[in-house]
């Protein structure tokens, strides 16, 4: 017999991993993320001053509407825009320092500390309470007017702008579409509705109201007898009797003026359509009294 050795190899077959995935990294990230806006919102509400987090918070604040009685069958039917709070922060000045019987000298020191601060501090509020009554109001109006079929090819007219002096609502003449006929203080149908619609939307407001009347540089032939600055104050006084047609309290009316072509909307076109108009302004700081 031979005498090799036999020797048998066994093979084995060689399996493919499994495929573990990668799902959990989508996981990952999407922690890693959220901690980042997490860390990222701690940053600014460190960075932020307490002003500007009332100052946005104000601003942001759900605006919700009432319905007044006055102005019935009006353009807005009768509802008017309100803010939480906002109208309530002059008469909110005078609990700002209360006052306490029977304190001792520690509670009156407290209190002149109180009278020392609060008089910022109400301050800073109600002028965040004015911006929010201001934004809550151009909104209102450049909704309407874009919402309405009847008032659609005026939204060009309606400019809307923050000045120092408050929120300034200007009627303004287009190209084939005026305000007022050329050289007359009698207004067009569309433009005492334009000016209802606005008294609809100012006439819960507390400010008091400018109304002034603007022309552009052409003169007239015989300017002495009646020129532009009689024009521009006839058209000024013509909004005041809308306004208060449309509901507006007459009290709220602080003046009415006519300043004829001395500010013109576009100064180096004195002659153009947009410097004939009408601007309503609600003055910043005021109200009735």
């Amino acid at each position: 017999m031979s005498s090799q050795t036999i020797i048998i190899k066994k093979s084995r077959k060689k399996h493919a991993a499994p495929h573990h995935g990668g799902a959990w990294k989508v996981a990952y990230a999407d922690f890693v993320t959220a901690m980042m806006a997490f860390f990222l919102l701690l940053w600014l509400l460190n960075a932020v001053s307490q002003e500007q987090l009332q100052g946005i918070s104000d601003y942001f604040s759900p605006i919700s509407k009432h319905t007044s009685t006055t102005g019935g069958g009006g353009i807005l039917q009768g509802e008017a825009i309100a803010i939480k709070g906002v109208f309530n922060a002059h008469a909110g000045d005078k609990s700002l320092t209360p006052t306490r019987a029977g304190a001792g000298s520690e509670d009156d020191d407290q209190d002149e500390q109180t009278e020392t601060a609060d008089p910022q501090l109400g301050e800073e509020t109600a002028t965040a309470d004015e911006q929010a009554q201001f934004i809550a109001v151009e909104q209102a109006l450049k909704g309407v007017v874009q919402g309405r079929a009847d008032l659609q090819d005026l939204a060009d007219s309606l400019v809307i702008e923050q000045k120092d002096d408050g929120l300034r609502i200007q009627l303004v003449d287009q190209d084939g579409l005026p305000m007022f006929p050329r050289g007359q203080p009698v207004m067009y149908e569309h433009t005492r509705r334009l000016l209802s619609v606005v008294a609809d939307a100012v006439r819960q407001m507390p400010q008091l109201i400018e109304v002034a009347g603007h022309t552009d540089s052409v003169a007239f032939a015989n300017d002495i007898a009646y020129g532009n600055w009689e024009l521009s104050a006839d058209r000024a006084n013509a909004a005041r009797r809308a306004l208060i047609e449309a509901g507006m309290p007459v009290p709220r009316i602080e003046r009415v003026v006519g300043r004829a072509a001395t500010e013109p909307l576009f100064p180096d076109r004195p002659d153009a359509a947009g410097n004939r108009r009408l601007t309503i302004t609600l003055l910043r700081g005021t109200s009735v009294q």
